[in-house]
This record gives C-alpha cells, structure tokens and sequence, in this order.
C-alpha cells in the first residue's frame, strides 16, 4: 500500500466528517473478536510481524518495535488499551497507522476488508457503556450485520504517549 498522507480537521470522528450522505473509507481490523475501523487516510500499510524487540522504558502500550523495510516502527499491543485479554500468541499482524509524522504499528488479528461507508452509519458511543475511559473510541460504525468501534488515530496516538 503507498504512503497515504491527507490533511485531517479536528472535532469529530475523522471517518465520520462531511455532510449527510457523504462517503467514507475505513480499514477494518478485528481484534479479540471484536472489529474496530480506523479512517484510511490514517492507514500506510499492513505488515505481517515476524519479531518485535522489547525496548525498555516505552509506554504500557508498547510492545517494542519492528524493522520494516529498514525502518524501525514502534509496535503497540492495543488489546492493553481496551483492556482484552492479552494471553496466548501476540496477533499475527500489523497495521502502520500515522498521523503527521507519528506512526506505529497496531498488532492485528485480521484486516478482513477496506470498505466505503456512508455518514450515517457511523454513530455516537453510549454513555456508560465498555468504552467509557477509551477516548480514541469515538464512535461506532454500525456495518450490515455487526457494530464495531471507530479509532480516531490523533487521539489513540496521544492516549499512547501519555500512557493512558
């Protein structure tokens, strides 16, 4: 995939932005089952992990890092954040997510598809619901048969720096 670098307005979920009827491209990932989607815009590449190097001192949230291509990227086990369980083999892929010049590499279990949506599929999250606490899930994609959490990755990156 190339290296996809679009402006982003601040506010609203960036997946969710524009007018009524208006369209969307997210990535779909899956994660302890559940599926989240991240604005494409957001999305460089998608990578299979073959070893992630523990470096210490890094946020809860990082895992270590991965040489891609030469680069190293900074690998982040989100399942910690949304408090999943962590248990058995780490998710076999990654995701490269950036915003400005941040990036890092979300582990995956699955990308099962890149799908356009309308604005109206995306809604608020419910008060009080699992979410609460999590401000980089700022919506919910309400897809065909299944729900799934909308990751706003300006907010996800800096919840990560700060350790939340």
């Amino acid at each position: 995939m190339e290296n996809i670098n679009l402006p982003v307005s601040q506010g609203e979920p960036a997946a969710a932005r524009g007018r009524a009827g208006s369209l969307s491209r997210v990535c779909l990932l899956t994660l302890g089952g559940e599926i989240y989607a991240v604005d494409l815009r957001h999305v460089r590449e998608v990578f299979e992990v073959d070893v992630i190097t523990p470096v210490p001192g890094m946020p809860p949230a990082l895992v270590g890092v991965t040489n891609v291509r030469g680069a190293v990227i900074p690998v982040m086990d989100l399942r910690r954040m949304l408090n999943l369980p962590t248990g058995g083999p780490p998710p076999p892929y990654a995701v490269i997510i950036k915003h400005g010049n941040h990036q890092v590499g979300v582990l995956v279990e699955r990308v099962p598809e890149i799908k356009t949506v309308q604005t109206e599929q995306f809604l608020p999250t419910p008060s009080g619901d699992a979410r609460e606490g999590k401000p980089f899930l700022t919506a919910v994609l309400r897809l065909d048969d299944r729900m799934g959490g909308v990751v706003e990755v300006p907010t996800l990156l800096a919840c990560m720096e700060t350790g939340s």
